[in-house]
């Protein structure tokens, strides 16, 4: 195995390309001595020489001309390796890799469009999937971030909270519920309920809501989507607990409601998520950055949301 130094490979690329040691110490800002020293290591290195003298003249042996093409595309190589890892500094180049909630995507992917729009020439990898997923690529510490609701507790997490992300209860337009006001959680109980699959920060939090209030409800059907919900909602099978960030052109649209029932809507938030101690590329920092100071510009409410809160 080759041990040349860096060094060593500049020196003798230097030498090789002047047939002078004295034209490469001008050239490298040494002396010749230690010109001459680095290319004598060299070569015991190599076990074979690699300039052969012929009256006042230096010229190259075989293993000499070899050791040129071979040190010439090695200098080059690593000059571009330090000029791609200065444009990664500089956000000119690089990936991020994030993977986010399936509550979370039509946020997260209007977030992500507005970073790109600023830094074009990064490349962009982005996973929407469930939590179960965003659990085990956190184990592997296999994305740069991930945005997510309830980071669990058990792991060692970087977790900054971004954005609220308020649970509602939805119903079809002709739900009975629609033209009530107020709505006492217990009447809940007469109700079914079309619910995500149990691994499902949504449900967790509608299971916990609602036994640290007395209250059992019927499910009816479990899906593993939030657009399934949506579309079971909609045909009446049942109520649903959503995200408000998932129903946004549902409500505009007068597709579904949001039913006015005491105690909602179960306040959680949006986080961004890493391992701790994890360095972030300067991509993902500046992309985290930029969730934190930016995200609440991207919210989007529906309209119908934001008068019931006025």
């Amino acid at each position: 195995m080759l041990h040349i130094t860096i060094r060593q490979l500049r020196v003798f690329e230097s030498v090789a390309r002047h047939l002078s040691y004295t034209r490469a110490a001008e050239e490298l800002y040494l002396s010749q001595p230690a010109v001459s020293m680095q290319i004598k290591q060299l070569e015991e290195h190599l076990g074979i020489p690699l300039f052969e003298q012929l009256g006042k003249k230096n010229y190259l042996t075989a293993a000499g001309k070899e050791m040129h093409h071979y040190s010439r595309e090695m200098l080059r190589l690593l000059d571009e390796a330090e000029g791609v890892l200065q444009d990664i500094k500089g956000l000119h180049r690089g990936t991020l890799d994030i993977s986010v909630a399936t509550t979370a995507n039509d946020f997260a992917t209007r977030l992500l469009a507005a970073f790109s729009k600023e830094y074009e020439d990064l490349n962009y990898r982005l996973d929407v999937t469930n939590r179960g997923t965003l659990l085990d690529q956190l184990v592997a510490n296999e994305k740069d971030l991930v945005i997510m609701g309830r980071p669990p507790r058990d792991m060692d997490l970087e977790v900054v909270p971004f954005m609220d992300n308020p649970l509602v209860v939805i119903a079809s337009l002709d739900h009975e519920l629609t033209k009530k006001k107020s709505i006492p959680l217990s009447r809940l109980t007469q109700e079914t309920f079309v619910v995500r699959e149990r691994a499902s920060g949504t449900r967790i939090a509608m299971e916990r809501f609602l036994s640290d209030h007395g209250v059992d409800v019927v499910t009816s059907m479990e899906m593993t989507s939030n657009e399934a919900i949506k579309q079971a909602v909609q045909a009446g099978l049942g109520l649903g607990v959503v995200s408000i960030h998932t129903v946004r052109l549902e409500l505009e649209t007068g597709r579904l409601k949001i039913l006015d029932v005491e105690d909602f809507p179960i306040m959680r938030h949006w986080y961004v998520v890493h391992r701790k101690g994890k360095r972030l590329s300067p991509v993902a920092s500046a992309f985290k950055e930029f969730i934190l100071n930016q995200a609440s510009e991207f919210e989007l409410l529906p309209e119908v949301w934001r008068s019931r809160k006025d």
